[in-house]
């Protein structure tokens, strides 16, 4: 199969899907890897790094689309991307299609076969190759966060972990997932008082088990929800319903209620947002105000740190791209049931449920398509 990956041009976006080593294992199976000049330079690979792990090295970008059977990507394909798209053509990326009806349609109408990393499931029920970048943006939440609490970025002048004689600040993480537990570990570390809720009793009781004393944990419900962020000073929103559209957990009343001052980090941004005053920013804008209190929604985080971010994704994409080259996508997903819950749209039909029910639109059955 011809594997292609081009330069992401999503502002102030630096990973890549494929690194050399992962070019190098491609060639190993017997694929061809096609990849768009520059790609690695802001993740730190040349393109000699490129050509001496098997890669051949195009032009642009469009090349590499058309000489391509699977794209691999890191982040949802823009307009200009989708024009480029051919019938048939495997597209494996994040896709968060629950907040992107433009490109749900798009996909639709350019008849791919998309994978979404972001609903590819593990025997456990986890969602493996969103794990690393939940990693990375609960961690990088608390940094930015951090950041945003000083005077010079609109925040209301608060160190996380205060100096011995001063109040520490509070942070509430709502959402104990992964992004939840990375944000708690980093603001716990930095000394801030943390609290983090979730509506699953058996997930806070392993945060407990996890942090002890240094993490309270709440039952999330809307009365507790507006409690907590009264007084807080670092809100991170970490909820995730996978595939769907992210609750809108904080409203816009709440905020008025709130200390000025005070910051929202919404790591959920990529599926619409847990706040309903949320919209997307980027890493050259990253922050707005509302009613006083700053929010940062930067669509991509770890795209801040490609370095790392890049061979986390990586790590964990490998496995699943060359299953869908081996094998060739019908068979692979036929045969791998946490394959399959990553195909969100199949040759012109919807397959993900929560999408299409966010829509309002019809969805197929990839059992019943490839049977």
């Amino acid at each position: 199969m011809k594997i292609g990956c081009v330069k992401e041009i999503k502002r102030y976006e630096y990973r890549v899907g494929i690194t050399p080593d992962n070019a190098r294992e491609y060639r190993a199976h017997g694929h061809e890897v096609l990849v768009e000049a520059g790609l690695g330079d802001g993740s730190s690979f040349t393109d000699a790094m490129y050509r001496e792990a098997g890669a051949a090295v195009l032009d642009d970008a469009a090349a590499v689309w058309a000489g391509s059977e699977m794209m691999v990507k890191v982040k949802e394909p823009l307009a200009s991307e989708c024009a480029l798209m051919r019938d048939g053509q495997i597209i494996y990326a994040y896709l968060h299609l629950a907040a992107n009806r433009p490109l749900t349609e798009a996909l639709l109408d350019r008849r791919v076969r998309a994978v979404a990393y972001e609903t590819v499931r593990d025997g456990k029920g986890g969602l493996p190759l969103l794990k690393p970048m939940s990693e990375v943006a609960g961690r990088l939440s608390v940094q930015e966060g951090a950041k945003c609490l000083e005077i010079p970025m609109g925040g209301r002048g608060v160190l996380l972990g205060g100096v011995p004689g001063t109040p520490r600040a509070k942070v509430v993480v709502i959402g104990g997932g992964v992004v939840g537990a990375n944000a708690c570990r980093m603001a716990a570390g930095l000394g801030a008082r943390v609290v983090v809720m979730d509506n699953n009793p058996g997930r806070l009781e392993a945060l407990d088990e996890l942090f002890g004393n240094a993490v309270q944990t709440i039952f999330s419900t809307p009365a507790a929800i507006e409690r907590e962020i009264a007084d807080a000073d670092l809100i991170i929103g970490a909820v995730l319903v996978p595939g769907a559209a992210a609750p809108k957990l904080i409203k816009k009343s709440h905020l008025s209620g709130m200390r000025k001052g005070s910051v929202i980090v919404d790591v959920a941004v990529d599926q619409g947002g847990c706040c309903e005053t949320t919209r997307p920013t980027s890493h050259d804008d990253p922050t707005f105000a509302v009613d006083g209190v700053l929010h940062y929604c930067v669509a991509n985080m770890p795209g801040a740190v490609p370095v790392t971010s890049t061979v986390a994704l990586t790590n964990s994409t490998l496995g699943p791209g060359l299953e869908l080259a081996d094998k060739g996508f019908e068979r692979a997903v036929k045969e791998n049931r946490f394959l399959a819950p990553g195909v969100n749209c199949y040759l012109g039909r919807l397959i993900c449920r929560e999408v299409a029910r966010g829509f309002g639109l019809e969805y197929g059955d990839l059992a019943e398509l490839l049977s």
